[in-house]
């Protein structure tokens, strides 16, 4: 029989049977854990099963929402059951499961979830004619404490590392979040989740692993936990565990590109991104299991909005006027009962609003963007951004282009890698006719210096040298989906030069010394306490903080310091005898030397742009 995939398991179910193992069985729990890697099969009655030898066996059988959600849903058959190994062990090999599906607010319309939610910008209030969401009240009483066992929870896990993170670290996180859910901080609760996804992630070294992911997932979890403990956290802090649909009129909205959505849990679908008449940005996604064969399909699926009888590509080239609109407050369109949508003319990428739309000055639009991605972490990224280039030529593996009037020279990279999609080539493709001139929709990279990552092309209007498209296209092509052909470009000039040129020009965040506080920070999340401890003893110190301060950055520099002092911090008993110091103080080193160096990177990388 081939082996069976384990259910998901609710976080609080793993956190319960880890809690209820004595300490010489939790030291025996990680190689339990590797041990049930291919054993699950399939048992009666949609239940599954792992055999430890020819005695234990434990059951899991899910409940209607396919995991394990109640700790008698979990079975052993040894003598020590439910306080056994084996049940842990087949527990903490099993996938975490959402603790609380965000629905959408009309259960008739229900919204995919467990992707990776497509990025958009936030909605201003003055969008749409829609009521409000009540401002919550500052953390109570209750918060402020489950908050700070939190905290407790993270520094623990940040000062144990990857390494040192397995399971029992990770329940006692989960645990942490568990309380956080029940105090209602669903904000706090899914950093946590993110945070033990990532340690799992990192610690079976799955190929699409980034430390600097983890990294900036702690970051999250740590400064939320420690705003909501200190009572200090606004009314957004707690956050919402249902996505607020404001109800409102009408809303017209016109299709400005699609963009695959691919997720690493399996998840694949579109996203539509749509404009309205005053410059808002708006989204309508379809996303499913399914991977990459579900990314590819999607772009020409029906849309699920208000009977209107148009797909996911028309809608990008056409529009909807929106009776009874129901808009989140990251700009997602709701589907509810009384939702009605007309299928409308689009309008060209030449035409108003969209013009003005790409006429918005690049540094401005690139910093609006960035700050209200760092305003809201792990709930929304960078926003869409337009702009006029003209091409100079493949580098490296990405594309230089100059945005034109005078604007800075730019780095376009593939927006998703995936070969089945159609960036690539797309992108391939650009680079080999140098001087082209395009008008391009995509997001600013946060983490690279004047970065844009394409998810549509145009012709810019009046230019010669430009894109020349089929007209069923309106204007645009969809990177992800349309590919482009050679016929539309414009013939290169008798003597043009070669699309292939050297490095890119000065990199300020390539340039500044802040890789070495990156760096610092990386380590200590992948080994714990004591490898930031060894990094920066002796002459490493020194190295540390010289290149920092010569560069004008006395601040990293101190703040780096100081995290480097604290882990090599070890205070002595009233014997004389070493003892383990708390993970609170280096924590809080550690967190203030991450929000200094993302504070510091996103100014360099705005700077980028000028």
């Amino acid at each position: 029989m081939s082996p069976e995939p384990l259910p998901p398991v609710a976080p609080e179910v793993l956190a319960e049977a880890v809690g209820q193992l004595t300490a010489r069985l939790r030291k025996k729990l990680d190689a339990a854990v590797a041990e049930c890697a291919g054993k699950a099969l399939a048992g009666s009655g949609g239940s599954v099963e792992v055999r430890f030898g020819e005695d234990t066996l434990v059951i899991l059988r899910p409940g209607p929402s396919g995991a394990v959600t109640e700790p008698g849903q979990a079975v052993c058959s040894c003598l020590l059951a439910p306080r056994c190994l084996h049940r842990a062990a087949v527990l903490g090999a099993a996938p975490l499961a959402d603790a609380d599906p965000v629905p959408p607010a009309d259960p008739a319309a229900p919204e995919p979830s467990g992707g990776t939610p497509p990025v958009t910008a936030p909605v201003p209030a003055s969008s749409v004619p829609v009521t409000t969401e009540e401002a919550r009240p500052a953390p109570t009483p209750a918060q402020v404490e489950a908050a700070a066992g939190l905290w407790l929870a993270a520094a623990e896990a940040l000062a144990a590392g990857v390494t040192a993170g397995g399971t029992v670290v990770q329940a006692e996180l989960l645990r942490a979040a568990h309380s956080a859910r029940l105090a209602g901080l669903p904000r706090a609760e899914a950093a946590a989740l993110r945070v033990v996804r990532g340690l799992r992630t990192a610690r079976e070294r799955h190929r699409g692993q980034r430390l600097s992911d983890l990294t900036a997932a702690f970051r999250t979890l740590l400064a939320g936990a420690a705003a909501l403990a200190s009572g200090a956290a606004g009314p957004e802090g707690a956050g919402t565990a249902r996505r607020a649909y404001a109800e409102g009129g009408s809303l017209r909205v016109l299709g400005l590109c699609r963009e695959p959505v691919l997720s690493a849990t399996g998840y694949g679908g579109v996203t539509t991104h749509l404009l309205g008449p005053d410059g808002s940005l708006y989204t309508l996604s379809d996303v499913r299991p399914g991977g990459v064969s579900r990314a590819k399909g999607a772009g020409t699926a029906s849309v699920a909005l208000g009977g209107a009888v148009l797909d996911h590509a028309g809608l990008a080239r056409g529009g909807l006027l929106i009776a009874g609109a129901t808009v989140s407050a990251d700009g997602r369109l709701g589907a509810g009962r009384g939702v009605r949508a007309t299928p409308v003319r689009g309008a060209d990428w030449s035409q108003e609003p969209v013009t003005a739309f790409f006429a918005r000055p690049v540094r401005e639009a690139v910093a609006s963007s960035l700050d209200a991605a760092a305003a809201a972490p792990g709930d929304a990224g960078p926003a869409l951004l337009g702009c006029d280039v003209e091409v100079l030529g493949a580098a490296d593996d990405h594309l230089l282009a100059r945005v034109l009037d005078g604007g800075p020279l730019v780095r376009l990279r593939v927006a998703h890698p995936h070969p089945e999609l159609a960036h690539v080539e797309n992108l391939r493709r650009i680079g080999g006719f140098p001087g082209v001139v395009l008008r391009v929709l995509g997001r600013p990279d946060p983490d690279r210096a004047a970065t844009l990552r394409p998810l549509a092309v145009g012709p810019v209007p009046g230019a010669s040298s430009s894109l020349r498209l089929p007209e069923e296209w309106r204007g645009h092509a969809d990177l992800g989906y349309d590919r482009l052909q050679g016929d539309h470009f414009p013939r290169p000039e008798a003597g043009a030069a070669s699309g292939t040129l050297g490095p890119a020009g000065a990199d300020p965040l390539a340039d500044a010394p802040l890789w070495r506080v990156r760096r610092l920070l990386e380590t200590g999340v992948a080994g714990g306490r004591r490898a930031v401890a060894e990094a920066a003893r002796g002459a490493d110190r020194t190295a540390l903080g010289v290149p920092l301060r010569r560069a004008g950055l006395a601040g990293a520099a101190e703040l780096a310091e100081g995290l480097a002092a604290e882990a090599d911090r070890r205070p002595r008993d009233s014997f004389g005898r070493l003892v383990d110091a708390s993970p609170d103080a280096y924590a809080r080193a550690w967190l203030a030397s991450a929000v200094h160096l993302d504070a510091a990177e996103r100014a360099l990388v705005t700077a980028s742009w000028s």
